[in-house]
């Protein structure tokens, strides 16, 4: 691979990571025709954002959303990657590296960026199929594959890494334990007391913790079964996720003979002990430090960059850092010290356990030197730049734990961050490493008005979100204007809005894709997998009767009526009005299980009959076979009304106050077969003791003496929300009223994919009695239109398919014949 006829200097790169890619990104910036670069990758991927794989393995973001740089860019920058290959030895006398296939390269300067390690202890079992770490997009794929297979999973280490990834596997649907072996969580960046709040409130959203708990053996025969403490707790799981810490991976440094302790040893050039090796990113060791977080590693960067660039002035220095956790509704920050070190030093303390918020700051003579938040961070930028900057805050003690709001010498508060007080060096986005300095010289320079272009320019916000309100605080300093805070496009096609859509797609009369596309530009002239599900819902839902559904825009479960299983069999739910059957329609279902050898037959939780391992080719039948004993679609897997959950109320049982059976069976006659931007589940309950659980539906009403309490915008899933209170009514026709108008608000209203929970969140409940108790004529108009709509909808897919619609969805695939 040597390249004669290119006289320029020769930078091989052993790591395609951020540091290294960050490092190669700014010498391009300072000197882009000195070097030709070479960078070798370990990893069969371009570089992205390591970062931001608990966002991956959370479900908000993908992988591509992830990427920093696209093979594009390489290629158009002239950098050779060698990826999937990683570097084995290095020749310092010949001055060549080669690589695990025998790549041999010769350098004329070496960048060593190999990262760190992820810390595996000797435990009996870490090599069982099941166990994995969190440190790269391998791992998350073993993580996310789990997940859709199996049900439980234990993480050990209750740090960042841990806890964000107990998240991603609780957001994917698994039952999560976290083992830590000090008795609170994240003890390296939170005090006791934030500790503990963190704990609660994540053991609120149904993580299971395990703390002081010393990991003994991982147990398993084929694959990892359970987790066994040394107290002789045993924790059943079918996954385990070791996140206890990372050590600088230093190997092939060490093997090529330079100077190594903890890390890369590296002055303040980010040289190593050769004069033509430089190293950056958690392999190194400066001053005895070595480093975890991301924002050290871009200052390493700059300088290594100006150093290759024949800046010898350039040093790297130390500064004080922050911690933040990517768990979304959990706001924590950390920087500097935790407690205090003597008694000369002084400790504030504000905790207001029913906010959820604890502020702790440390001071040590007349300085700020640490800060513990939690709950509320919207200061912490601010703490830390006093920390950098050792500003004596000695005159602002007794205001400092309210905020920079309340600590100017007047009181007078102050609105928004004080951009204008910053230095350019302050780090705005940390996940990017970009100051205030690149964002307010990319606005000048490139005229950028809005957050979407300093996002493309300079990446900042563009990646966990948090430092968005800065990033518009800065755009409107630096252009004197303010940012107008716009709501995030649809998808990539387009920079419109969802609810900018669905108001054109009225005003202009808008009745199919290709116009919505056409009057918004759209990239894509045919859409993605984004947008094309939510404009086909939109256009159903303006246009009944007169728009036709368009099926491959809809998700597979929707298009083939029933539910993919992991096997690739299929689930068949009859509806059961209200959760009540006959012995005819068991009887059916009974035979229909037994005639198609359909393996799992299940009670289901919306009070159903759920049949488990359908073959696909069988659909059409076993739904034939229902339909002939009256059983409709119970339309499991639609975005529509999926279940009414009732108890059996004023008819048999003693405390029933009303017919809450009855009731539910209306309300579903009603209501099936509508489609709506996410799953919609009802309840009635007959008296206030709530057995249908109708304070955790997306409607509920619960019967009292009185009438009817209607509840709305409730959730039972990952993130538990109560109902808020709507209305009290004296009779069923208005419960019905009711619920025709708040179905055809949620569905005109809300954004495709949002639960009815979150878009009353957003929103606000009194906006939502505004338009339903308070505007009799508009209830009424809502609550026409739904029914109208429902005209259109009240069609059993069931039957038509059984009946040979869509035929070629449901035939089997013949068999290939042997070569």
């Amino acid at each position: 691979m040597n390249m004669i006829s290119d006289p320029r200097l020769h930078l091989v790169v052993i790591g395609n990571g951020m540091a290294g890619m960050r490092t190669v990104e700014e010498l391009l910036k300072r000197d882009g025709g000195r070097y030709r670069v070479t960078v070798f990758g370990a990893e069969p991927h371009v570089n992205y954002n390591r970062i931001m794989l608990s966002s991956v393995l959370a479900g908000d973001k993908t992988l591509d959303e992830i990427v920093i740089n696209p093979q594009s860019w390489y290629d158009e920058n002239g950098v050779t990657l060698i990826s999937g290959d990683p570097v084995k030895s290095i020749d310092r006398d010949a001055r060549t590296v080669t690589s695990v296939k025998g790549v041999i390269v010769h350098y004329d300067r070496l960048l060593i960026a190999t990262g760190s390690k992820p810390l595996a202890p000797p435990l009996p079992g870490i090599t069982l199929p099941g166990v994995c770490a969190f440190r790269d997009i391998a791992d998350v794929d073993k993580m996310l594959e789990a997940a859709r297979n199996h049900k439980r999973a234990v993480v050990i280490g209750g740090g960042l890494l841990g806890l964000e990834a107990a998240w991603g596997l609780k957001q994917r649907g698994m039952a999560v334990a976290l083992v830590h072996l000090m008795p609170t969580l994240m003890e390296r960046q939170l005090d006791v007391a934030a500790g503990q709040l963190l704990q609660r409130d994540l053991d609120k959203r149904g993580i299971s913790f395990f703390t002081d708990g010393q990991t003994e053996e991982i147990t398993g025969t084929e694959r990892v079964e359970s987790v066994r403490l040394a107290d002789g707790r045993v924790i059943p799981t079918d996954l385990v996720v070791l996140a206890i810490g990372i050590r600088p991976n230093v190997d092939l440094a060490r093997a090529a003979g330079l100077a190594v302790n903890r890390g890369i040893q590296v002055g303040d050039d980010m040289r190593t002990s050769d004069h033509d090796i430089f190293s950056v990113g958690e392999c190194v060791e400066h001053n005895g430090q070595v480093f975890g977080l991301v924002a050290p590693l871009w200052d390493q960067a700059k300088v290594c960059a100006s150093q290759l660039a024949g800046d010898g002035a350039a040093a790297f220095a130390s500064k004080a850092l922050a911690t933040s956790l990517k768990i979304t509704g959990v706001d924590v920050f950390s920087a500097g010290a935790l407690m205090a070190a003597d008694e000369s030093d002084d400790e504030i303390t504000l905790r207001d356990d029913r906010r959820g918020m604890y502020k702790k700051l440390v001071l040590r003579d007349g300085k700020l030197v640490g800060a513990v938040l939690y709950g509320d961070v919207a200061d912490g930028q601010w703490y830390l730049q006093l920390m950098r900057e050792k500003t004596d805050v000695s005159a602002l003690r007794d205001r400092l734990a309210f905020g920079r709001a309340f600590a100017d010498a007047t009181g007078a508060a102050a609105k928004g961050p004080d951009v204008a007080a910053m230095a350019d060096d302050t780090q705005i986005c940390g996940c990017n490493g970009v100051c205030k300095g690149a964002i307010v010289g990319a606005i000048k320079e490139k005229g950028l008005t809005s957050l979407a272009e300093v996002r493309k320019h300079t990446k900042a916000s563009a990646s966990c979100g948090q430092c968005t309100g800065l990033v518009e605080a800065i755009l409107a300093h630096t252009t004197g204007v303010t940012v107008e805070k716009k709501l995030a496009a649809l998808c990539e096609c387009t920079t419109a809005g969802q609810d900018e859509i669905r108001k054109a797609i009225m005003a202009d009369g808008l009745k199919s894709m290709a116009a919505i596309r056409r009057a918004f530009a759209w990239a894509k002239p045919e859409g993605c997998h984004k947008c094309r599900p939510a404009l086909n819902y939109y256009l159903l839902c303006a246009w009944p009767g007169e728009y036709r559904d368009d099926a491959a825009s809809r998700f597979v479960n929707e298009r083939l009526h029933a539910n993919i299983q992991k096997d690739g069999t299929y689930s068949v739910v009859p509806r059961m009005w209200g959760g009540v059957t006959t012995p005819a329609e068991l009887h059916a279902i009974a035979s229909v299980a037994e005639k198609f050898a359909i393996p799992t037959v299940k009670v289901t939780g919306g009070q159903r009959i759920d049949l488990l391992g359908v073959k696909k080719e069988d659909l059409p039948a076993v739904w034939g076979d229902l339909n002939k004993a009256g059983l409709v679609s119970g339309h499991a897997y639609a975005k529509g009304l999926r279940t009414v959950k009732t108890c059996v109320g004023s008819e048999w049982c003693r405390f029933g106050t009303q017919d809450s059976t009855g009731l539910g069976i209306k309300l579903e006659k009603m209501c099936w077969g509508s489609w709506t931007p996410h799953k919609v589940k009802f309840a009635v309950s007959g008296c206030p003791r709530n057995c249908a659980e109708a304070t955790i539906k997306d409607m509920g009403v619960v019967c009292v003496e009185a009438g009817y309490d209607i509840l709305v915008g409730g959730n039972g899933g990952i993130d538990v929300r109560v109902t808020d209170p709507l209305v009290r009514v004296t009779s069923e026709d208005d419960v019905l009223e009711y619920a025709g108008a708040f179905m055809q608000l949620y569905r005109e209203e809300a954004h495709y994919l949002e639960r009815s929970a979150p878009w009353i969140a957003r929103v606000g409940i009194a906006y939502v009695k505004q338009r339903l108790v308070e505007d009799v004529a508009g209830r009424e108009a809502l609550c026409a239109r739904f029914l109208y709509s429902q005209k259109f909808a009240q069609s059993d897919p069931w039957a038509e398919r059984a009946e040979g619609a869509k035929a070629l969805e449901f035939a089997r695939l013949p068999e290939m014949a042997d070569a």
